[in-house]
């Protein structure tokens, strides 16, 4: 029987003090469980497997429990790699040796090795009036206990969800790993969702209790309440409730409930749990329909937690994160919840108007070792350092510039394997040191993008600032990671290699070694809970999960993402065309340009919707009217005195017009054949934003939404002929 670790009393909603740690305790505590392994290659990942043209033959990947029925390891005997059943279990993709024979294990054993190990380090904290409530391991995991005794008091069954919506908190936290303890699934859900979305998700789920941050996300389940059967309760974690009703409760409540739940009934519910079923369910943000529910398992999640964490270094009970990124997409949850677990990290939060500028501010005061951004976030903070740059003037504009140039062949050096330039030294100690710490990231050793593809342009600006980014890949799909670039073993524009137990096999290349990007690994999803027809589309029968990505991978092993297959733009004329690159190519020659959509699917040329980057609303997060300062300084640079978004959209502004105009034009001349030449634009007013509907939560454009959003405009672009040949669109204009 599993042995629950509660301390009477011990509480984190009291102040705690930092406290010292043992840090001499022994980091590779794996147990042996004697589970029953598969027989596969010598070295256990699939290396040398990989067939011509990225086929994998099912002798190759041999994936089988071995027997059947239930095994010393504790696996529900399974036939198949994949289940669309909330109780379903799944065959685990293990071999002799390697990191794919490592024993499987639950979320539960994983938590307790680190409380045994760790038990009064800082697991996480938060600042509240000013102040600093934090958490060590031993309170944390009893805090989770009282929170799972709690959801088993309001009627949570096996295999039904916790929905969690708010912002990132010790309570989402507690809430969430809590429902896995007491044996449901841990359910984010996008605090973006309108009441119907909301709906959705705790249906598909079938949800017996949500928890909310506010009221605001409140009323969005009481409007939808009587549609969901399986809803018990709703659990309010901030401010007061505004008003009293049956199976409502605060978070205080919600805690006192579960106090006459017996021990043996919680150890009961974890007894239960076994490594190849289910325990988190990751919905996808629904670009192209209503979301998916990813079902991962606690094998999925205890294997990817220890050997991503392990490929980049992190060590044990000494890895500080802020948790700023939306808790209901897998790399928030992967990066901020579960490897912290493994590796006895400590997790601060940021205030919920991080992204509205406080997350600096956070930082500054955290002082992270590793933090990951979406291609956005980083923009952000290279367009508020190129201001400051601006304003430089004299002999600091001068070191700066010396700097930046050194910084930049100093990183380019070092991908090479190759020593940094002469002023290296000087150029860190006068100038970067000094950025870093401005940024709170000054003992930062890894700064992660990902979610999105981003500009070389942003990758070169960190570079020459000695803050280079190394790009992360994966989906929710594969438990969040499939490769990373880490320093020392990057390159520009790829996403990095494959961890431990990790492959790719490229699926259908062209003769440029470009196909669908497969995965294989212990990391790969369950399936789509209650989508027999979904879960079948993505993972095939040799196991492998189609990502539904183009990429390829050179002679190094480094993955270079080209596109995604269903975003592949086939003109008219058969040419197959990737737009990101197409796109990040205008946004490089035009930085008054936030985003750039690209059309011509089944059409005769390519035309182009593009936004300006403007001042989004601290408080509601939507685009103003007013231009950034980049865009003024572009403005400025042109001859325009504009400062409006509304002053220069739509060809108001001749100036305007003829620089994005000049700046197209040099684009396409960078455009691998005429057929990729943007031949028709339009500057909107408006920046594409996720109160718009245009971005997803991760801050992903939605094609689908946007074509259908703008179509009007679209159909114009098309109405009239493409302009003849060797002309732009105005010249054009002024022959007619």
């Amino acid at each position: 029987m599993m042995q629950l670790l509660e301390v009477p009393g011990s509480s984190g909603y009291e102040r705690l003090q930092d406290r010292s740690t043992d840090m001499s305790v022994a980091t590779d505590n794996h147990t042996p469980t004697n589970g029953i392994h598969a027989a596969k290659g010598a070295n256990g990942a699939m290396n040398g497997v990989l067939k011509e043209n990225g086929g994998v033959s099912t002798a190759d990947i041999n994936v089988s429990l071995g027997k059947k029925g239930m095994t010393p390891a504790g696996l529900l005997p399974a036939d198949s790699l994949m289940t669309w059943q909330a109780d379903g279990a799944v065959q685990l993709r293990m071999s002799e040796t390697g990191a794919l024979s490592s024993p499987p294990e639950t979320v539960h054993a994983m938590f307790t090795r680190a409380v045994k190990n760790y038990p009064n380090h800082i697991a996480m904290g938060v600042k509240r009036n000013e102040v600093w409530v934090k958490w060590t391991y031993q309170q944390y995991y009893d805090d989770c206990c009282r929170a799972a005794k709690s959801f088993i008091k309001l009627g949570l069954e096996r295999f039904h969800g916790v929905g969690i919506v708010g912002f990132n908190s010790p309570e989402w936290f507690l809430g969430h790993i809590g429902a896995i303890l007491a044996g449901g699934f841990g359910v984010g859900i996008y605090t973006t969702n309108n009441a119907e979305a909301c709906r959705y998700v705790a249906e598909s789920c079938e949800a017996n209790v949500i928890v909310v941050e506010n009221n605001v996300q409140l009323q969005k389940i009481l409007k939808v309440w009587d549609k969901l059967p399986h809803l018990k309760a709703v659990v309010q974690y901030t401010g007061a409730l505004e008003q009293k009703r049956p199976n409502l409760y605060t978070w205080e409540e919600f805690l006192q409930l579960g106090c006459d739940v017996g021990d043996k009934v919680l150890e009961d519910r974890i007894s239960a749990q076994v490594p190849n079923q289910c325990c988190v369910l990751i919905y996808t943000s629904g670009t192209t329909g209503n979301p998916k529910g990813a079902m991962l398992s606690h094998d999925n999640i205890t294997w990817t937690a220890r050997y991503a964490s392990e490929y980049a270094g992190l060590k044990m009970g000494k890895e500080v994160s802020v948790s700023y990124l939306p808790l209901s997409h897998v790399a928030g949850q992967m990066l901020d919840i579960f490897a912290p677990m493994f590796n006895a990290g400590s997790t601060y939060f940021a205030q919920p108007d991080a992204l509205k500028g406080t997350l600096v501010q956070t930082l500054k005061e955290v002082r992270p070792t590793g933090l990951l951004g979406v291609p956005r976030v980083w923009e952000k903070i290279a367009e508020k350092l190129q201001a400051i740059g601006r304003e430089s003037r004299g002999m600091k504009k001068k070191i700066g510039a010396w700097a930046k140039g050194i910084g930049l062949s100093g990183n380019m050096n070092i991908m090479k394997g190759q020593s940094p330039p002469w002023g290296w030294t000087i150029a860190n100690v006068v100038v970067f040191k000094n950025i870093r710490k401005a940024l709170g990231l000054d003992r930062c050793r890894l700064q992660f993008s990902g979610a999105a593809p981003i500009a070389m342009e942003t990758l070169q600006y960190f570079m020459s600032i000695n803050v280079p980014l190394y790009e992360l890949y994966g989906m929710s799909e594969s438990t969040g990671p499939h490769t990373m670039a880490l320093p020392h073993h990057f390159r520009l524009g790829s996403c990095g290699s494959e961890f431990p137990g990790v492959t790719t096999v490229i699926k259908n290349a062209d003769d440029e070694g470009i196909g669908e990007v497969c995965f294989y690994g212990r990391h790969v999803f369950m399936g789509y809970l209650k989508m027999e027809d979904k879960t079948r589309e993505a993972l095939d029968e040799e196991g492998l999960l189609h990502s539904g990505d183009l990429g390829k991978k050179d002679q190094e092993g480094f993955l270079f993402i080209t596109g995604r297959i269903k975003e592949l733009i086939i003109t008219a004329g058969g040419e197959n065309i990737p737009p990101v690159l197409i796109e990040d190519t205008v946004k490089e020659e035009l930085p008054i340009i936030s985003n750039a959509m690209l059309i011509g699917d089944k059409r005769k040329f390519l035309s182009c919707l593009l936004t300006p980057k403007v001042e989004m609303d601290p408080e509601t997060g939507a685009p103003t009217d007013n231009l950034t300062p980049q865009a003024i300084e572009f403005c400025r640079q042109v001859g325009s005195q504009a400062t409006k978004a509304s002053q220069i959209s739509e060809g108001q502004d001749t100036l305007i017009t003829e620089a994005i105009q000049a700046g197209i034009t040099r684009a396409n001349k960078r455009a691998a054949s005429r057929a990729q030449n943007i031949q028709k634009w339009l500057l909107l007013q408006q920046d594409f934003s996720i109160p718009g509907g245009e971005l997803g939560p991760t801050l992903k454009l939605r094609r689908p939404i946007v074509n259908k959003m703008y179509a009007e405009t679209i159909d114009k672009f098309y109405a009239e002929p493409a302009p003849t040949p060797g002309t732009t669109p105005m010249e054009e204009t002024k022959l007619r």
